[in-house]
């Protein structure tokens, strides 16, 4: 096959709407940070019919189905007490989902999601596994079911019979998942048969006909990946390595191909991932890649086809697709055409003649919408929209912007600035994402960015360096950097900001969660001049109790984490102790002087209570500025809309206090 390079990327400009346009109120909290409308849609092996989640403001999310040949919508499954979350085809009439339950607080939370399945005509309705919690009497009916922690794969599987396969996940007493179990299961019958597992797995991986044929485990702080030729044949080892970056053979397989083909996600001596060709036979992998995204680790998924490899969905800044088959290239142009405005990606049924293609579309001023494509009539049909009481005309234009950083490193960034507004001297958020080692940005509407700009803010997210997405270097340049580099990365990006004139160097606010409520406090200490305010939520405050635990306080932090990922990344409480002294905020407390908003959840089991309660209380003994939010029921984040409304209003009005209009 070809080798592709692709050196794609997404920019709608950053111009600004002309100033002399009335500018109209823009919408309320509420249609930011409710959940979806319409969502999940996942189209039918035979393409002949649509299955989503739908609701409104104070209703539960229902499963529907579409009839893509009388556009007739039916409703197959709803609950009084939870929501659909989780939804698969079985085959071209079955559909198996789970739930959860979007009206109760984390800490509330006493079921779990079960597992279901229903035919498209809400026919043949059946729970698979119980809902009922730990202690709680199971009823005779439900001692038939698989049990609670039964939990459904992401892989789709054959979708040609009535059966799937699931797992079987270890929950500890916190409820934590750890090793997998894979079961065969009949979703009309219930009855299910046990796969033979090579010791511990965490993860599986099945071929193009459906059969688990790949199994993950990590351990000691070593990856094992085993593989097997068929059902018959025992598992065998591929490959190991260390679990953290740096080992030269380490691998991430993405999918199988026809035979023995494998393909995985590998540097091979670059600084950026890449897709190469494994042969399973030879444990052999090919030397020059498939496919190389310039700039950027390769991250998406790849479309296969009878065996074959027929494009590949990817993110750079934003997301795309390529496609290696004409024919499929020439569908995309086809749509592309009918909406020029946004990012059209394609979700091609498993039926290779199937008529219809699913479509999702959005820009960085859209959310998500859905569309039918018929390729016989050349038809687009809109199916529904994520929030569609947004207007795009109030959103804010994204741009990516590669940073200088103090010490030369090109630290990537989202620009996002508002509508209707002369690109100059904005007050700004600087939104610091959490993690911290994970991919904070990708180009595209996002609920807490778009409400910020809708009221007027240019909004900053520095892609610092312990980011992942951006190569090896940029990432690995963060271990044992809170505070320090991975700090001034933001900083720079910030003056950055400044420089170019974007950013009112009076008027800049640091803003972020779990991680980014960590940076947004050691701003304020080391930044003081460059930041007038701070909102920080769910936030670390003390890098030894992230690390040790409190007595009084438990966290969903693994051993396996505490003893080989924390000390790798971040540090060791005794051997680092300095360090840590001088970049734990609670150390710190006594030079935050400027407002700081915080909030944290009760629930909250990533970073417990006594972070957020042990910083206010020290930072209030100096700064009278300090307002407190206390969600009892929340975990790390706001799960219920009511929560996030209310946050993300209180939020709005503390900015406007100190950087917004009142501030002017």
């Amino acid at each position: 096959m070809k080798i592709l390079t692709l050196t794609l990327a997404i920019s709608l400009g950053l111009a600004a709407a002309p100033a002399a346009l009335a500018v109209a109120a823009p919408p309320p909290a509420e249609a930011f940070f409710e959940n979806p409308v319409f969502s999940g849609a996942v189209i039918a092996p035979d393409g002949k019919h649509l299955a989503a989640k739908i609701g409104a403001k104070g209703k539960r999310n229902m499963l529907a189905v579409v009839d893509l040949t009388t556009q007739k919508t039916q409703v197959v499954a709803h609950f009084s007490d939870t929501d659909i979350r989780n939804v698969q085809w079985v085959n071209e009439q079955r559909l198996m989902f789970d739930t959860q339950d979007t009206q109760t607080a984390q800490g509330d939370i006493r079921f779990a999601p079960g597992l279901y399945a229903v035919d498209r005509d809400g026919g043949r309705f059946k729970q698979l596994a119980s809902r009922r919690g730990q202690g709680v009497k199971q009823s005779s009916v439900q001692r038939d079911m698989l049990p609670l922690n039964t939990a459904m794969l992401r892989q789709a599987g054959a979708q040609d019979s009535d059966w799937v396969y699931v797992e079987d996940l270890s929950v500890d007493n916190w409820g934590i998942a750890g090793d997998s179990r894979l079961l065969r299961l009949n979703t009309v019958t219930g009855k299910t048969q046990s796969i033979e597992r090579p010791g511990d797995v965490q993860s599986w991986l099945l071929d193009q006909e459906g059969r688990p044929r790949l199994a993950y485990s990590l351990a000691k702080g070593e990856v094992s990946i085993k593989v097997r030729d068929d059902e018959n044949t025992p598992w065998r080892r591929l490959t190991t390595f260390k679990a953290l970056g740096l080992a030269p053979d380490a691998i991430s397989p993405l999918a199988f191909g026809t035979g023995n083909t494998l393909y995985v996600k590998a540097l091979r001596g670059a600084d950026n991932t890449s897709v190469f060709r494994l042969d399973l036979a030879s444990g052999k992998m090919d030397e020059k890649p498939l496919i190389t995204l310039d700039g950027y680790d390769f991250r998406g998924r790849l479309v296969i086809q009878g065996g074959k490899l027929v494009g590949v969905h990817y993110l750079q800044d934003g997301e795309g697709s390529q496609w290696f088959d004409p024919a499929l290239q020439a569908l995309q142009a086809d749509i592309d055409k009918l909406l020029p405005q946004t990012v059209n990606m394609l979700d091609l049924p498993a039926g290779l003649q199937a008529q219809n293609v699913l479509v999702r579309a959005y820009s960085d001023v859209r959310p998500s919408s859905y569309y039918v494509y018929d390729r016989a009539a050349k038809s687009l049909n809109k199916v529904g929209d994520t929030y569609p009481a947004i207007d795009s005309s109030q959103m804010g234009h994204q741009e990516q912007v590669r940073i200088k950083a103090r010490d030369g490193m090109e630290v990537p960034a989202m620009l996002t600035l508002p509508a209707q507004k002369d690109a100059k001297k904005l007050p700004m958020v600087v939104l610091v994402h959490g993690g911290p080692y994970l991919r904070g940005t990708s180009w595209g509407w996002k609920p807490d960015v778009q409400f910020l700009a809708s009221r007027g803010y240019a909004v900053l997210e520095p892609e610092f360096r312990g980011s992942t997405g951006y190569g090896e270097k940029l990432f690995v340049s963060g271990w044992k950097q809170w505070g320090l580099k991975m700090q001034d990365d933001i900083a720079d990006a910030t003056k950055w900001a400044v420089a170019q004139g974007y950013a009112d160097p009076q008027r800049i606010c640091i803003a972020g969660a779990s991680y980014g409520g960590y940076a947004t406090l050691m701003g304020l200490v080391n930044d003081p001049g460059l930041y007038r305010c701070g909102v920080e939520w769910a936030g670390v405050t003390d890098l030894k109790l992230l690390v040790t635990g409190h007595t009084m306080y438990r966290d969903d932090a693994s051993e396996e984490s505490r003893k080989y990922g924390i000390p790798e990344l971040i540090g060791d409480p005794e051997k680092d102790a300095e360090r840590f002294q001088a970049t734990s905020p609670i150390q710190q407390a006594h030079r935050i002087t400027q407002p700081l908003l915080m909030a944290h959840g009760g629930a909250d089991l990533r970073v417990p209570l006594v972070h957020g309660l042990q910083l206010r209380d020290a930072v209030q003994r100096n700064n009278k500025q300090v307002e407190w939010i206390e969600y009892e029921k929340e975990g790390h984040g706001w799960y219920l809309p009511a929560n996030r409304i209310d946050f993300w209003t209180r939020v709005e009005a503390f900015l406007n206090r100190n950087i917004g209009a009142q501030a002017q």
